[in-house]
């Protein structure tokens, strides 16, 4: 367990933002996770676990308690047959993309359209992340987690984590810190079926489709480098937290406000704002779209150092030299726009450690 003091955090963030971490330990088992987290919760400093680092923009000032980075690795195949599909347990610390990877080598469906995205297994039940019509709440059994209230190992079956929309138990709660998570896939050489129709022009296909797993890999990276969602370091747009704002969801009566006050705005030919209804008859609709008719397009704030990826308005970037208060600013400046413009709230996706919206 390596310990580190007055250590840089920002490199640890795809946001490259950040101060230092006043104590810095990094866990390589998880045996080392629960007792470094335990030792500081005993001694009641504060403690901030950080994991892949994707979804994080740390304040200027840094962290003043213990830094905990989860480094743990470790994929076990518990079962793989054609009747009970693969169950696969994932150490928190193993790199997202990495085990999406080796699941379409292995044939193993239901995370490929979910490549790409950056950051840790562990991560991923905290926020439900999804894409192109995939989460990981459709292919998780139970997530195992160090319960800091009762101070023990818990199993957390998937009906309990309360998976939601970008959402679960774990979010907005310190208590839980995940340790391994348990997939079950299926045992298949085709995708599930293409749900995105960007995807699904991709790859030349209907909508529904099912393709070789390779190929939906493929597509959908190439969609989201298209949109600069694959880390790369030479790429500033790859300077961020992904996708900065959730996509809203109104009730059907907020929806129709916002479609009148986009008709005054845009005018009564205009594009009404994108409307994705759910069987509970709430609205889904598009942040970037909001995001980019209230005026802010893509590249807003170049050259910087903050400013709009050139290549998705809901990407927040770091140009290089950017501050936490600097994304911070810009962030306030696009959130509110939007409430200006369509009375619409948008919520950050990434948390804020050491400062606020």
């Amino acid at each position: 367990m390596q310990e580190l003091y007055d250590a840089p955090l920002a490199d640890l963030t795809t946001m490259r933002v950040g101060g230092p971490a006043a104590r810095l330990v990094v866990a390589e088992t998880t045996d080392e996770l629960v007792d470094a987290i335990r030792e500081v919760d005993d001694a009641d400093e504060p403690l901030l676990v950080l994991s892949g680092g994707s979804n994080v923009v740390i304040g200027d000032a840094g962290f003043p308690g213990t830094v905990v980075q989860v480094a743990t690795k470790g994929v076990a195949v518990e079962s793989d047959d054609s009747c009970g599909g693969a169950n696969v347990r994932v150490a928190a610390g193993e790199e997202w993309d990495g085990f999406v990877a080796q699941a379409v080598a292995q044939g193993w469906s239901g995370i490929e359209a979910l490549s790409g995205i950056p950051g840790l297994a562990g991560a991923t039940p905290v926020q439900n992340v999804g894409a192109y019509g995939q989460e990981v709440a459709q292919t998780i059994a139970s997530v195992r987690v160090w319960d800091r209230r009762e101070q023990r190992v818990h199993t957390v079956a998937n009906t309990e984590c309360r998976f939601s929309y970008r959402h679960s138990t774990f979010k907005g709660s310190d208590r839980y810190v995940v340790l391994d998570v348990l997939f079950q896939l299926r045992v298949a050489d085709l995708s599930q079926p293409v749900a995105y129709a960007d995807l699904a022009r991709g790859l030349g296909v209907e909508p529904g489709a099912r393709v070789p797993l390779a190929d939906a890999r493929e597509a959908v990276l190439a969609q989201r480098r298209k949109r600069g969602m694959v880390l790369d370091p030479a790429d500033h747009d790859t300077w961020s937290c992904g996708s900065f704002f959730t996509n809203p969801i109104l009730s059907a009566r907020a929806y129709e406000a916002l479609a009148g006050r986009a008709s005054n705005l845009l005018g009564p030919d205009g594009p009404p704002p994108p409307k994705f209804v759910d069987p509970d008859g709430y609205v889904k609709t598009s942040a970037a779209w909001l995001i980019e008719h209230a005026g802010f397009g893509k590249g807003f704030g170049m050259p910087g150092p903050a400013a709009l990826s050139t290549k998705h308005t809901l990407a927040l970037t770091n140009r290089g030299g950017a501050t936490a208060s600097d994304i911070a600013a810009l962030a306030r400046q696009v959130r509110d726009g939007v409430q200006d413009a369509f009375g619409v709230a948008l919520v950050n996706e990434p948390v804020f450690v050491g400062h606020d919206l």
